[in-house]
């Protein structure tokens, strides 16, 4: 098994988090795949972008949710990284699966509905995967464990996997009742003995965020079936070395 190589929010460490340049140098990078977080806009557009408020990563300010796509893609979601990308917008969902369809690039969509709910945020996702033929290469995951419990009660054929940040003992047994494909857990919670308990229940483990090649390579000799990197150029170099 090779361990999966995701560029968490593209390759964010060098270009702006969640836009099509950090995605296009993740590419360029060699990563395996791209993670990405989805919010649903006022007027229901899916779209890339982490935070629920604009303020961090825009020249915006508000929520995500009071705003329609029009009035979003007015804003500069590259400057605050570097003047070099000046003028870069906030990409729709759809940007991305157009912009895969020739790479066939893996996808971990996170849907970003922990802190507000998003109404239907799941079957919109999964009506544009399956648009771009992209179920079969796409997980989708979430902190908001009712968000893939719904998934799972849906039967819908897609890989969706648990995302927990902090130790949560019932994550394996409740994982394995839902069905999911993996468990998607903060890098301080890996160890050899979770990874086989995982394997045992059908589960796989993935880790994020690893940035450094020692945390990197511990991953994979562990048997993580994926890992989350804010660099992929080091994480492929590290796990070429291996």
């Amino acid at each position: 098994m090779t361990t999966i190589i995701y560029a968490h929010r593209g390759a964010s460490k060098q270009a702006p988090e969640n836009t099509m340049p950090a995605f296009d140098l993740a590419y360029q990078q060699g990563a395996d795949g791209i993670e990405t977080d989805v919010q649903l806009t006022k007027d229901n557009i899916p779209v890339l972008i982490h935070d629920e408020k604009l303020q961090r990563t825009t020249n915006g300010k508000g929520y995500i949710k009071d705003k329609t796509y029009q009035e979003l893609k007015q804003l500069d979601a590259g400057s605050w990284k570097n003047p070099f990308y000046q003028g870069t917008t906030i990409p729709t969902l759809d940007d991305l699966l157009k912009w895969n369809q020739d790479k066939h690039l893996a996808l971990n969509i996170e849907l970003k509905n922990n802190v507000f709910a998003y109404q239907g945020i799941e079957r919109v996702v999964y009506n544009k995967l399956a648009d771009y033929q992209m179920l079969e290469k796409s997980v989708i995951s979430s902190f908001n464990h009712r968000s893939i419990q719904h998934i799972s009660e849906s039967q819908q054929s897609i890989d969706y996997s648990l995302l927990s940040g902090k130790k949560a003992k019932d994550l394996i047994s409740y994982g394995t009742h839902i069905q999911a494909a993996g468990i998607h857990i903060r890098y301080r919670l890996l160890s050899g003995p979770l990874i086989k308990l995982a394997q045992a229940n059908q589960l796989y483990v993935a880790v994020y965020t690893v940035n450094m090649p020692a945390t990197i390579k511990r991953a994979i000799r562990l048997g993580c079936h994926a890992i989350f990197t804010d660099v992929p150029q080091v994480a492929k170099q590290a796990r070429d070395s291996l």
